[in-house]
């Protein structure tokens, strides 16, 4: 069957993000800053410029009241503070993440395994059986035009879809980091995550975007672990490769990863450098500090 295009998208951020302790031990991986917003924000501003108008986040016990306080606080003293000063503007920030579309905060389901597909599988109650999503990983950011619009064209495409995966080119050493694609035009032919280098089909990266629709649910189950006993994303849309249905999109957007330090680093550094009225006396400090 066709499933109608999407117009939900589900982001995850259910993971305790041990790399980042102690700070993550307070607050969420995905509310860290990439300039005076937090990574989440930037990732459900891509959903809503590509017209996405339910948002699912799927967060852990601990992170499910910091987003829904987020999103849904008017902050009302900090609005009558600014208002006595004279700063009215400072508060558009905040109007503007009021102004969202609808966004659900759910917890994963405890009783699923780890893994990068358990969040997913935690959402299925949002999901419609005739309906197309999108899935997000909070860890991947995209500067420029959005992944997930570059997605929804694909969709137009190939309306026959049971997954489109986006993807993008790596350097051959770092495909061990991601799930490798093998594709015949654009159909995918294989997948496999973290493969060795020199057992990868291709350098192409499966990130954190996907186009899925209610089949992968039927492998997003805690009977279908994979490497290291983690439920793997990429390892159910395998599953569905023998149907002739499942297509890869090369992404046009700037996709960086935040999921360690050094990488959120980089990825908030080009967010300076390209948007910030400060970008100058960034680049003149790491000049002058060579």
């Amino acid at each position: 069957m066709n499933y109608k295009k999407p117009t939900k998208a589900i982001i995850t951020d259910a993971g305790f993000a041990s790399r980042y302790l102690p700070i993550t031990k307070t607050i969420p991986k995905a509310m860290m800053p990439i300039g005076n917003r937090p990574v989440m924000q930037l990732v459900v501003e891509e959903c809503v410029k590509a017209g996405i108008t339910q948002i699912i986040i799927v967060a852990t016990p601990e992170g499910k009241p910091i987003y829904e306080d987020y999103f849904n606080n008017a902050c009302n003293h900090i609005r009558k503070q600014l208002a006595s000063q004279g700063k009215q503007d400072r508060y558009e920030s905040i109007e503007k993440v009021l102004d969202f579309p609808k966004i659900t905060v759910i917890v994963q389901d405890p009783s699923f395994p780890y893994g990068n597909g358990s969040p997913i599988a935690s959402a299925r109650p949002y999901i419609r059986d005739d309906e197309a999503f999108v899935a997000i990983y909070s860890d991947d950011v995209v500067f420029g035009k959005s992944a997930v619009s570059d997605l929804l064209d694909a969709f137009e495409e190939h309306p026959d879809a049971a997954a489109i995966i986006a993807g993008q080119p790596v350097p051959h050493e770092e495909i061990k980091k991601y799930a490798s694609i093998s594709l015949d035009g654009d159909k995918v032919t294989g997948l496999i995550e973290k493969p060795d280098p020199k057992d990868a089909p291709s350098d192409l990266a499966s990130y954190g975007r996907y186009l899925l629709t209610p089949e992968i649910f039927g492998f997003l189950n805690p009977a279908n672990t994979g490497l290291d006993n983690e439920l793997w994303t990429a390892d159910a849309i395998a599953r569905l490769i023998p149907t002739g249905r499942v297509y890869a999109k090369k992404t046009s957007g700037t996709w960086m990863t935040t999921g360690d330090p050094k990488n959120y680093f980089l990825a908030h550094l080009k967010h300076v450098l390209d948007s910030e009225d400060y970008a100058d006396d960034v680049k003149k400090f790491i000049k002058e500090a060579k």
